[in-house]
């Protein structure tokens, strides 16, 4: 908002999620002040309250609403908050063809694949999910350890097996909706 006039201005060209956020550049968060922020600042900015002001305004509020829309989503999920924190340091997400993965991991995501590819069995699929669930805590701590040594190329390599369980919970979503 501008200080004088106190309109609604446009966002900057790249802002910092986190700062925006008013959260700490660093991998680990606390979600309950990021959620107490995200609704504060939604509730400033949010289009509704601004049906009365110019259609310049009524656009920035838009564009506002839209960031912390994003910023929340990347900075709540630790894939997407992770990849995030590599960007900001200048490192590259490992790509999906990077041939770091051991081969005892990518078994282990073909064996899941393949009980995922079987017929619809409830019992199976719970099972997966109770499997996915613990792989993602086990590295999310991982992760969060990495960061806080500073281990970026480590960091990088728990980023890229976290998006190998994240494509596997998103088949295990679309298999468990019934058909």
């Amino acid at each position: 908002f501008c200080p004088g006039c106190r309109a609604l201005q446009p966002p900057g060209p790249r802002p910092d999620l986190f700062r925006l956020m008013a959260c700490d550049r660093s991998f680990r968060i606390d979600a309950q002040q990021l959620q107490r922020r995200f609704r504060s600042l939604q509730r400033a900015v949010h289009p509704d309250r601004f049906g009365q002001r110019p259609p310049e305004e009524q656009y920035y509020s838009e564009q506002h609403s839209s960031l912390i829309n994003k910023a929340y989503q990347t900075l709540l999920n630790p894939l997407s908050r992770g990849l995030y924190l590599l960007e900001l340091k200048g490192v590259e997400p490992a790509q999906e063809t990077d041939s770091e993965a051991d081969s005892e991991f990518l078994v282990e995501i073909m064996e899941i694949n393949e009980k995922l590819a079987e017929p619809k069995n409830e019992d199976i699929l719970e099972e997966i999910e109770t499997l996915l669930k613990v792989k993602q805590e086990e590295l999310t701590k991982e992760v969060t350890a990495a960061f806080e040594r500073d281990d970026l190329q480590e960091a990088k390599k728990l980023l890229g097996k976290m998006k190998y369980f994240a494509n596997l919970e998103d088949k295990l979503k679309k298999k468990k909706i019934p058909s």
